[in-house]
């Protein structure tokens, strides 16, 4: 039986999602807690692989096993993660669904606050320099117009197209002045979210014009763009997928 995971967590003291030789990653804390919890090896595989110190407010595994769930499966792994991973539910889905290939979009937010706030420490990027929101808002739309996002990549990526449908992207500044960067798209490349908000916010100052941004979404150049901006502001915060998927949501075997 194939079974999806859903969870949620503060990427703060983890190297990202993907399980990495020098230093503790999210994916490797849930596999030892699922192999302690059903006493055998128990691999999983997530719908996208978050970078260090990125949060996840709604992320997907799956995992295989022929055993039946243990009794009070999410209490026991909750209680053998850290506080900053929480297991929200556990239900079997098809054979063939997958965490990562049968998503359908995943929506990322960034938050940047306009003065220091212990209360979201780790969790917003501090920028405090004054910004045109609506040159930048100008220059986000200019993304839903291309499809090759070559330069919002990191360099050594291991990917076979740069392409990405990117459903929205726009700027919603609230009351108090701090901003969120709202951006969905069926997939994302490494790096690319941080990237864009980085570029973006060169705009916002006036070192590129919105222009600017066409000119470097044609150049497939990663030196092109703005600086990638800190991984603390950004959140994975919804992961899509056909409605079939959570048809045995709720079932338990």
């Amino acid at each position: 039986m194939r079974y999806f995971l859903q969870l949620a967590y503060r990427g703060t003291n983890y190297h990202g999602w993907q399980r990495q030789p020098n230093g503790v990653s999210v994916q490797e804390v849930l596999e030892k807690a699922l192999s302690t919890v059903f006493r055998k090896p128990i691999s999983i595989v997530g719908s996208g692989r978050t970078d260090t110190g990125v949060h996840a407010r709604e992320q997907f595994a799956h995992f295989e096993t022929d055993d039946a769930l243990p009794p009070h499966l999410l209490r026991s792994l909750n209680s053998l993660i850290p506080p900053d991973i929480a297991v929200y539910d556990c239900f079997p889905v098809r054979a063939d669904d997958h965490a990562r290939y049968t998503a359908t979009f995943r929506y990322y937010q960034y938050q940047i606050i306009r003065r220091k706030d212990p209360f979201q420490e780790g969790l917003a990027y501090v920028f405090t320099p004054l910004l045109a929101v609506d040159q930048m808002d100008e220059a986000a739309a200019i993304l839903l117009n291309h499809t090759d996002f070559e330069s919002f990549s990191k360099v050594k990526t291991d990917v076979r197209t740069f392409n990405c449908q990117i459903d929205w992207a726009y700027w919603e500044q609230k009351t108090n002045g701090d901003l969120v960067f709202h951006i969905r798209a069926n997939r994302f490349l490494h790096g690319m979210v941080r990237a864009i908000v980085g570029t973006l916010l060169a705009v916002g100052q006036g070192r590129l014009l919105v222009a600017d941004v066409e000119r470097i979404i044609l150049a497939r150049d990663r030196r092109q763009a703005g600086r990638a901006a800190p991984a603390e502001g950004l959140s994975l915060v919804q992961v899509g997928y056909p409605a079939e998927v959570f048809g045995k949501k709720g079932l338990r075997s």
